[in-house]
């Protein structure tokens, strides 16, 4: 009695956790918890596991419960229903990543021209004491720029 109810207590509980990843949109890993929230009750309906009572139960009687008593059934069934579970998830889990890697080529991690400067003007191959190209733009020697275009713009909308 004490078993069954330590054991429905862990299942109950374990589908709770399952029922909230699910929510969360992770079913990969709900369906995973879910399989292994439905062993402890699993093995407590077999007749499997016992924490207290009878501990050194013969297998005579537990073959003879197994043939009478439909309760026995039930956690084989629950019991199947966990390891089926466990394994749809893998197979799921194993698809997603043959259809990610395996149908076409890999990306490249950045665009080939990622690595050029996207405006021009910068210092690659060019001396120190060269100046930089500045698109015909005077800087002045306090390191401001010359934020000429957006007072343009702001002034056109007004601001």
């Amino acid at each position: 009695m004490f078993t069954t109810t330590v054991c429905a207590a862990l299942s109950a509980a374990g589908l709770a956790i399952s029922l909230l990843t699910a929510y969360r949109r992770r079913f990969r890993r709900a369906t995973k918890i879910a399989a292994l929230s439905l062993v402890p009750v699993g093995l407590a309906m077999a007749g499997l596991i016992e924490l207290g009572g009878k501990v050194g139960r013969a297998i005579g009687d537990w073959a003879a419960d197994l043939v009478l008593k439909p309760s026995v059934w039930g956690g084989f069934a629950v019991l199947a229903v966990a390891v089926l579970l466990w394994i749809v998830q893998r197979l799921v889990g194993e698809r997603a990543k043959r259809k990610e890697g395996g149908s076409a080529p890999a990306a490249p991690a950045a665009a080939p021209s990622a690595s050029r400067p996207a405006l021009g003007g910068g210092r690659a191959g060019k001396s120190r004491g060269a100046a930089p190209a500045t698109g015909g733009r005077k800087r002045s020697g306090s390191g401001d720029e010359d934020f000429s275009d957006i007072e343009a713009i702001l002034k056109k909308h007004g601001i």
